[in-house]
């Protein structure tokens, strides 16, 4: 996975997936889709999360991946909450 660097947390880098787009400015409370459980995410998390759930709808599976990875990786709890 190639890193960019993160303006959130230098020690924390962002995944490939998420080059180009623009980070938020504050930490969100996201909502699972399903069960409605919440978490509260940095702005890379946002961004990695909303990767996920998009590549997910637009079925490309390998960018999804990516993203689950270094969500599992960097924020193990709130994968468990939001995304497993």
């Amino acid at each position: 996975m190639k890193t960019i660097n993160n303006p959130v947390n230098s020690d924390r880098p962002l995944p490939k997936i998420l080059e180009g787009i623009q980070l938020g400015d504050r930490p969100e409370v996201i909502h699972n889709r399903f069960c409605g459980d919440s978490a509260e995410l940095p702005p890379d998390a946002v961004a990695v999360y909303d990767v996920i759930v998009g590549a997910e709808i637009l079925e490309d599976y390998p960018r999804m991946r990516a993203g689950l990875d270094w969500f599992r990786k960097y924020f193990p709890a709130e994968y468990m909450v939001l995304l497993d």
